[in-house]
């Protein structure tokens, strides 16, 4: 199979094709010396630009705002997993009952969007670790490092590497698994317009290999343990 040059190729090369390159998000060197504020105004502008180019009368009362709020969405709400300086901290704590068996997180909201058409996609993402020592993080943690790789423009299987990547760091373990299914509004709102479809990604790691275990956790994803 040809080798495609990414930097000769167009998007209209590309078509539907989704390319990944990294694991890790593709980030310039200088994506962080601008402010918030900034960062902020220069969307602003550009988005009204867009509103205008559209045909939309920004004067008018209904949408005077929406650049502004938009800009601010962007960078202090959806986007905000960019910047690393919000990126939870996973505090460990002693696993004080030396519990060694599956811990299972499970029924995690994922809100995030496709960096191909900037259109949300949300799921659910079920998260499992097998404690290695003495030490332990906290539950809420895992929600948290979920929602910080989930807030910027993501593919789904780069999600759910990184994802695992960073529990594996964070509880100093191989054990770990991931398992992700989500609705693309990128396939439901345009293109094919697919409103049943969803996307299913899943890595295994150390223990999680095994067929054995990989079931135990799935079994746990089934099991219907909602509250009301």
């Amino acid at each position: 199979m040809k080798k495609l040059d990414l930097d000769k190729i167009t998007a209209e090369d590309i078509g539907e094709d989704h390319i990944s390159t990294s694991v890790q998000t593709p980030l310039r060197d200088d994506a962080f010396e601008m402010s918030d504020s900034e960062k902020i105004e220069v969307i602003q502008e550009h988005f009204a630009e867009i509103m205008k180019t559209l045909g939309l009368d920004i004067e008018d009362d209904s949408l005077s705002g929406t650049p502004y709020r938009v800009a601010k969405m962007y960078v202090k709400e959806i986007f905000e997993g960019l910047n690393p300086k919000n990126k939870p901290i996973a505090r460990q704590f002693s696993n004080s009952y030396d519990y060694n068996g599956m811990v299972v997180e499970k029924n995690i909201e994922v809100t995030s969007f496709c960096e191909h058409h900037f259109l949300p996609f949300i799921g659910k993402a079920h998260v499992a670790y097998i404690p290695s020592g003495k030490r332990v993080i906290g539950l809420s943690k895992i929600n948290r490092i979920v929602d910080y790789y989930s807030r910027r423009p993501q593919v789904q299987e780069r999600l759910t590497l990184q994802i695992a990547d960073e529990l594996q760091a964070a509880l100093e373990t191989d054990d770990v698994a991931v398992f992700i299914d989500s609705k693309h509004f990128c396939v439901s709102t345009r293109g094919i317009k697919d409103h049943s479809s969803t996307t299913i990604t899943a890595e295994y790691r150390g223990a999680f290999k095994n067929e054995d275990t990989q079931q135990k956790f799935i079994d746990y994803i089934r099991t219907n343990t909602q509250i009301d």
